[in-house]
């Protein structure tokens, strides 16, 4: 392990990192993002996310926790100045520690096709990460295999999504998609059935069967479903409302739909 670095002025390397808080293009053209915060960074070292570089701000007493880190994790250390690391963590003060961590491949085939799975969540072009992290941390808490976004959407790797998920996406198999067609085909030869989630759905989702291998898509939170998904879907469930609401968010909907799919797979 080789030593640790210091950065103590905005050079290309810290503005490298602060391009990854808010510029997207460059966090995917890196294959890495950030990660802030003590349980999000642990839970991506527990699931086997790939830590590229660790920053610190060189204070002389810090946790256990992040001397743990900071010499048994093999990736790139560097010491910022306070002032820096505290804008690249998010906060007034400076963290312990704040994470580069590496993206995971975009294959579908990592989601794994194993009936003993929950269910495959599918968040079609959502348009707010903050929506993405809801989703997948109800997906974490009710079971499910794998998180898809597909189509033209927010970034899974935002900040802000990463916050909102409280470090749950990476408890999930994480994977993106340009569009629906790879993931209608691959729950096709998998044997997934493939179920959406719309004000206009036919079936309650209380009489839905989603205790198999099942797909469950949730659409935009404008939009709703895409037409592709639409026809794609062998069925098309609704939630049950009472009161003046027209619909529910869309992460809400789908945490609805997740805690009745492991309802059905855990029977009292």
């Amino acid at each position: 392990m080789s030593a640790p670095q210091r950065v103590t002025t905005r050079n290309a390397r810290f503005q490298q990192w602060e391009a990854q808080l808010t510029n997207r293009s460059k966090r995917h053209r890196l294959g890495e993002f950030l990660v802030q915060g003590v349980r999000p960074i642990t839970l991506a070292v527990e699931h086997g996310w790939r830590v590229r570089t660790l920053l610190h701000d060189g204070r002389s007493q810090t946790s256990a926790w992040a001397d743990n880190l900071w010499e048994t994790l093999d990736a790139e250390r560097f010491f910022v100045a306070p002032e820096l690391l505290a804008e690249l963590g998010g906060k007034d003060e400076s963290p312990e520690l704040v994470a580069v961590v590496e993206m995971p491949e975009d294959d579908l085939e990592r989601l794994g096709h194993h009936t003993q799975h929950g269910p495959v969540v599918v968040f079609d072009r959502p348009a707010s990460p903050g929506n993405i992290g809801t989703l997948a941390r109800s997906a974490d808490a009710f079971g499910a295999a794998g998180l898809v976004i597909t189509g033209h959407a927010a970034d899974p790797y935002d900040p802000q999504c990463v916050r909102a998920s409280t470090g749950s996406l990476f408890a999930l198999t994480v994977v993106r998609s340009p569009g629906h067609a790879p993931v209608v085909e691959w729950a096709q030869e998998h044997g997934y059935r493939i179920v959406g989630t719309d004000e206009s759905g036919t079936v309650d989702v209380d009489t839905s069967d989603l205790s198999g291998r099942v797909v469950l898509v949730v659409g935009n939170e404008t939009h709703g479903l895409s037409q592709g998904w639409l026809e794609a879907c062998d069925e098309i469930v609704k939630i049950p409302m009472a009161g003046s609401a027209s619909s529910l968010n869309a992460a809400t909907a789908g945490s609805l739909v997740l805690y009745t799919a492991m309802r059905q797979r855990t029977p009292s």
